[in-house]
């Protein structure tokens, strides 16, 4: 399938992966809407990476809110005639919550997240990047982030090993899960076309890359 086939691209994975690189690249490339998180608009999240039990509700609710509103946008684009990339799925947010919150706060969470009923228009593909937990953290620290120089190392373990189960079980759209350890969408060329090669010699709904090893 051609790339610019697709309607709707989403790149996922945890902080430091690279989704958001290269859904930046690949909107460019193909001319597209491009939609993101916007985490800097979250008024707890500084606040959250310092103290996780204190403000993690406040925090997942932001972020359920503000994505909820991004994908009512996402749902007014004529995707018939635009393509878009986004670097974040709806799936992920009870994730997260999951992971954050104690178990009385989840089911409050839960409860809002139901009677928001969030809909989101299901994916032609999903770019799923993994790296080793050691890499993450080494990424995040070398972009040097205020905020994210807050984050700890075990929350980043944990938030790879989710991604990885639920990924391991994800059947919903065309999945392909790509080893981004040795891959650096943002300032190599040769890696970025790669990976688009591989995105459009894609034959089945699920597809693992390991490139570079």
């Amino acid at each position: 399938m051609n790339l610019a086939d697709y309607r709707y691209i989403v790149i996922e994975g945890p902080i430091g992966a690279g989704k958001t690189s290269l859904a930046r690249r690949m909107a460019t490339r193909l001319g597209c809407e491009l939609l993101l998180e916007q985490p800097a608009e979250n008024p707890f999240l500084e606040k959250f990476y310092g103290d996780i039990p204190r403000y993690a509700l406040s925090t997942q609710l932001f972020f359920l809110f503000q994505r909820v509103n991004q994908l009512q946008e996402l749902a007014q684009i004529d995707m018939f005639s635009n393509t878009t990339v986004s670097d974040f799925m709806l799936d992920k947010d009870p994730l997260f919550a999951r992971l954050t919150l104690n178990d009385a706060e989840y089911d409050l969470y839960r409860k809002i997240y139901h009677h928001l009923q969030p809909e989101a228009p299901l994916p032609d593909l999903v770019i799923y990047l993994q790296a080793s937990p050691s890499t993450l953290v080494e990424r995040v620290k070398r972009r040097g982030n205020a905020f994210e120089n807050k984050i700890s190392e075990e929350y980043l373990w944990q938030l790879a090993d989710i991604y990885t189960r639920f990924f391991h079980q994800y059947e919903a759209a065309p999945l392909m899960i790509i080893n981004s350890e040795n891959l650096n969408f943002a300032d190599r060329q040769e890696d970025f076309d790669l990976l688009l090669k591989q995105v459009e010699q894609m034959r089945g709904p699920r597809e693992y890359f390991n490139f570079g090893i």
